[in-house]
């Protein structure tokens, strides 16, 4: 038979297409020709096959050889299709039964020794390959990873005699079997270490009750950078599929996914130097960027005002819809982005506004200057202002008198607020709908009269109305309430910090 089939996945966002590789030989002068719209890379595969199968103690046929890659309409990168393409050269040539080829899917690329090297996405493939019913080998350094979507069975190799060993039924792969016990690990980074700032730990714990968005404003060294690095260790724990969606992106990004991560809440800092397309994603082959990466965990923006206005106004949809569209003259990618924003920023340029020692010398003009780097629309879109003031001298000791509270104790309150709202939304507070907020949000004729009354006096949009009420049904929710009261809605009017005149 000069005709093989073999298949194999293309990534493609964070989704992993199906490729089907078609060899087949033919007379006329040696050579090898790759087909279907790969790139630079995969026409180099020919050369590593070559090499691979010669080293393997294989015979390399000394005839035409034609490589399609079905789709031909879609774009094919990287080394992963080196072991479906060796493969199907051999069963071809005869020197590898083919009957059993259709049962499996193959990715990975081939050292010259004929070695298996890893490649990036294994995780989305084995979750495509699983709906498809067939078997997934891999090399042996993706095994674990693709070994976490159950239902699939997962065969490691190191080597491509290995594999073929496999499929000519000689020496048969064992599926591979997970031994690393995953998400284990205490939390390194307690809450109970930040001293005071009660007030802060307050919001800290509404924003991870309801998936909330925050802004922390406070001179230097108030604890605003501690405080955002503990959130992650309050929210509740990830379900499956969560763990699954935020594992993909992780898998299919340049920095790839360790198994150790499983199951952890991702945490992204980057630095304010950072440009639009590192937030968002992009490149001729589409990337996921900050606000994917931190999908399902924290996107924290240290010292807010110092990003470019345009880097930080792309923000502003994926904040609302929780995804995000890369559009390029080639090919569309869409990504999740369903993140918790926590942003940090100082009161004034010099970061002293309203220091007791007197050291702040800039003006309300310069201060709104700083503070208009941020634009309205944006400060909308956060649920929640919160000053965090320098913390008294004696509130430094470890022998402070004041009673803390450790991150387990703040989750155990998190993750009972989140299971009220998941049995009677099915989704975070943060989430809701304009007719879900009407439903679930209800006030007294008197409480309502108070939020009329702050809105026109702040001049707040009807954005921040909706974003008053749902922090508020948050605070009754860890109150374990029914319904909103006076002490929840003032509480939640009171974070609205920047939406009220600069004082000195």
């Amino acid at each position: 038979m000069s005709l093989a089939v073999v298949y194999s996945r293309a990534p493609a966002g964070i989704e992993a297409p199906l490729v089907t590789v078609e060899v087949h030989l033919s007379g006329g002068l040696p050579s090898l020709s790759i087909v279907g719209l790969p790139e630079a890379a995969v026409k180099e595969s020919k050369d590593r096959v070559r090499s691979a199968l010669i080293n393997a103690q294989f015979d390399f046929p000394a005839r035409r050889i034609t490589v399609n890659l079905a789709p031909a309409d879609l774009p094919k990168e990287g080394g992963r299709f080196d072991l479906a393409i060796a493969l199907g050269i051999l069963a071809a040539s005869g020197q590898l039964p083919s009957n059993t080829l259709s049962h499996y899917e193959f990715i990975g690329e081939l050292a010259l020794t004929g070695e298996l090297r890893s490649v990036r996405g294994a995780l989305p493939v084995a979750l495509q390959t699983r709906e498809a019913g067939r078997a997934l080998i891999v090399p042996l350094m993706n095994a674990d990873e693709a070994a976490l979507v159950n239902g699939v069975s997962v065969l490691g190799a190191r080597h491509i005699l290995e594999v073929c060993a496999h499929l000519a039924g000689r020496t048969l792969l064992a599926p591979h079997i997970l031994k690393e016990s995953l998400n284990n690990e205490a939390v390194a980074d307690d809450l109970s270490e930040v001293r005071g700032q009660q007030h802060a730990k307050r919001a800290l714990e509404i924003a991870a009750a309801g998936g909330h968005s925050l802004l922390m404003i406070g001179p230097p060294g108030t604890g605003k950078t501690m405080l955002a690095s503990r959130l992650s260790g309050i929210l509740p724990v990830m379900s499956e599929e969560e763990a699954i969606e935020a594992a993909a992106i992780a898998s299919v990004s340049d920095q790839g996914f360790t198994v150790a991560d499983w199951g952890k809440r991702p945490f992204r800092a980057p630095h304010h130097t950072a440009s639009s397309v590192a937030l968002v994603g992009g490149g001729s082959t589409p990337r996921p960027g900050e606000v994917s990466l931190a999908h399902h965990g924290v996107l924290f923006l240290d010292e807010l005002p110092e990003y470019d206005r345009r880097v930080l106004e792309v923000l502003r949809e994926p904040l609302e819809s929780g995804r995000i569209t890369i559009s390029r003259a080639a090919r569309q990618s869409e990504f999740p982005a369903r993140f918790q924003l926590i942003a940090a920023m100082n009161p004034c340029p010099c970061g002293y506004l309203g220091d007791q020692s007197g050291r702040c010398h800039c003006t309300a003009e310069q201060v709104q200057r700083y503070r208009g780097r941020i634009s309205g629309p944006l400060l909308d879109r956060i649920d929640m202002h919160v000053e965090v003031p320098k913390v008294p001298r004696e509130k430094l000791r470890a022998s402070s008198d004041e009673t803390v509270e450790t991150t387990q104790q703040v989750r155990t309150h998190v993750e009972q607020a989140r299971v009220r709202q998941l049995q009677r939304n099915g989704k975070p507070n943060a989430a809701l709908k304009n007719r879900q907020i009407e439903k679930h949000c209800r006030l007294s004729e008197a409480d309502q009269g108070l939020l009329e009354q702050a809105i026109e006096r702040l001049g707040l949009s009807a954005r921040v109305y909706h974003r008053i009420l749902k922090v508020a049904r948050t605070i009754a929710d860890l109150a374990d309430s029914e319904d909103i009261h006076t002490a929840h809605l003032t509480e939640a009017i009171s974070y609205r910090r920047l939406d009220r005149p600069i004082t000195r």
